[in-house]
This record gives structure tokens, sequence and C-alpha cells, in this order.
């Protein structure tokens, strides 16, 4: 892959996480986000819970949601080769959360999360080869 390719995939998966991520950054957003997932998980009749939303779910959501879209826009901003590498490494550590959660009870809706977490981090792990200069 060519690195002007690389980074510009780099910068789809942070406009990515941003869409995704911004919603639980705030409490405002967070919680109706929350009782849509929950509606979603129960229509689909999904395996795990979704557990009601007290306010340490909420801190740590805000929390998680806050990092991720700084570290989104740093992406967005300035994407390199280094910055696709580590989010690379971190969506694998999602995504391995992510299953965990889900074999210990966690909705499956999680899941959806998770394959963009799996595309993404494959992705950002491809070989980078440069034509020979001339």
């Amino acid at each position: 892959m060519l690195t002007s390719r690389y980074l510009r995939i780099v910068r789809a998966s942070a406009f990515y996480d941003l869409l995704v991520t911004l919603p639980f950054a705030l409490p405002w957003t967070f919680a109706p986000l929350h009782a849509a997932m929950a509606a979603l998980a129960d229509a689909w009749q999904l395996p795990g819970q979704v557990p009601a939303l007290d306010p340490l779910h909420m801190l740590l959501a805000n929390l998680l949601g806050s990092v991720v879209v700084v570290w989104s826009l740093a992406r967005v901003l300035a994407p390199s080769v280094l910055l696709g590498r580590l989010d690379a490494a971190a969506r694998g550590l999602f995504a391995l959360w992510q299953v965990y959660a889900v074999l210990h009870g966690a909705s499956a809706i999680l899941l959806l999360f998770t394959v963009a977490e799996i595309v993404f981090g494959v992705l950002q792990s491809w070989r980078i080869q440069d034509p020979p200069a001339r």
C-alpha cells in the first residue's frame, strides 16, 4: 500500500471515530444513545444485557468518548504512519475488550462496533510500500 493511501485510511478511521464516539463524550448525548442501543438490542433480541445507566457508567463513557474525540482530531489534523500504527494497536485492544465484555454478559450489540475496530485495525497494520525513487 502506498503511504498516501495509508494516510487516507488513517484519516477515514479518525472521521469514523469522531462520528461514532462524539455522542459518548457528552452526558446529554450519551443518555439517549444508551437508551437507543438498549432498545435496539431488545428489538433484535440480542443476547446479553445493556445495564441501566448510572452515574459511574456515564462518567466512564464520557471520559472514553472525550479521549477518543481528541485522539481522532489528532489523526484528522496530522495523519501519520506512527499515529496509524498506534491506532491499529488501540483498535486491537478495543476489539479484545469488547469481545471479552460480550462473553461476560454484555449485549452483543457491542459487536457492531467490534467489526469496525477490526477492519480499521487490519487496514492500519498493512505493510506500506512506496514506489522506488527514480
